[in-house]
């Protein structure tokens, strides 16, 4: 995750506004596309081990910098809804010249690319996705115990209330909200660092919340219930950690109907929510497995 000479911010526009991005080996464009989506609260350069590992498995390994977050531009819209980052997954595919590129996506880089799939299937290969179900799974029918451990998007949806608790004592709640979901693990000043960078500004860290916030709208608009609850028509492995107290592992289970393609279900054992810092060489070796598969 350490900013080096190598590896630093890129930007291009696609979907109409800018994006920063990461890219392994400066740029070389050599393999096929794999663009890997972080989520919350996260940053691309919580990718930049993976974009290594993938890089040098021959893969071209792109971690753009999620719709509002920086370095690249806010949305004029407003839009952080899923229909939207589904939208920008397929974008930046086009943009990198990819007929048809794999995602990796954790978090809520996970729910883009289950919307792109949905949205595209005829331009998504494959998809990994980490630390979430498919939407309708974890939506619909969540469980009394998954409610209570996404007390957390419920607060989230207060006006001022997050952005006010978030950055108070250096991010003390942030921090410790991040420690609760992957118990046991500490975030190092190299993951966190980027991520207090990002959330100081107020417009970003709304921003950041403004993907919670457009949830309950989502569910409201027949478009986003088209596309964003029904099945997945393209290859999929999705991976969670068996110690997540964020999106709990039964959660994970009853979801091979919403999937019409190869399906696999993955745990990590002894990982949390942040499986891809946790045990980032299983990760790695999980993801790059599927995705070289025939």
């Amino acid at each position: 995750m350490t900013h080096t000479d190598d590896l630093q911010p890129r930007y291009i526009r696609a979907n109409g506004m800018e994006f920063a991005y990461l890219e392994a080996d400066g740029g070389a464009g050599e393999g096929p596309l794999v663009l890997c989506l972080h989520g919350f609260p996260d940053t691309a350069w919580s990718m930049v081990g993976l974009l290594r590992k993938l890089s040098a498995a021959g893969f071209r390994a792109v971690a753009p910098f999620m719709r509002g977050y920086p370095p690249g531009a806010l949305p004029e819209d407003r839009d952080y809804s899923g229909l939207a980052l589904g939208r920008d997954v397929i974008a930046l595919a086009e943009h990198f010249g990819a007929q048809d590129a794999m995602v990796v996506g954790h978090d809520w880089g996970a729910f883009a690319a289950y919307s792109a799939a949905a949205l595209r299937p005829d331009r998504i290969k494959r998809i990994v996705t980490a630390a979430v179900p498919h939407p309708r799974r974890f939506l619909l029918r969540p469980s009394r115990e998954q409610l209570r451990a996404s007390h957390y998007m419920f607060k989230f949806q207060l006006p001022g209330w997050p952005e006010r608790r978030i950055r108070e004592n250096d991010f003390a709640w942030l921090r410790d909200l991040a420690r609760s979901w992957s118990p046991g693990w500490e975030p190092s000043e190299d993951y966190f660092g980027p991520v207090k960078a990002a959330f100081s500004d107020p417009a970003r860290l709304k921003a950041a919340l403004g993907y919670y916030r457009a949830l309950p709208l989502s569910l409201l608009q027949r478009e986003a219930w088209q596309f964003l609850l029904k099945p997945i028509y393209v290859p999929a492995r999705v991976i969670y950690g068996e110690n997540d107290a964020c999106i709990l592992p039964s959660t994970f289970l009853d979801q091979e109907h919403l999937f019409g393609d190869k399906y696999e279900l993955v745990g990590i054992p002894k990982a949390g929510h942040f499986m891809h810092l946790e045990a980032p060489d299983v990760f790695a070796e999980q993801v790059i497995g599927f995705l070289s598969a025939a």
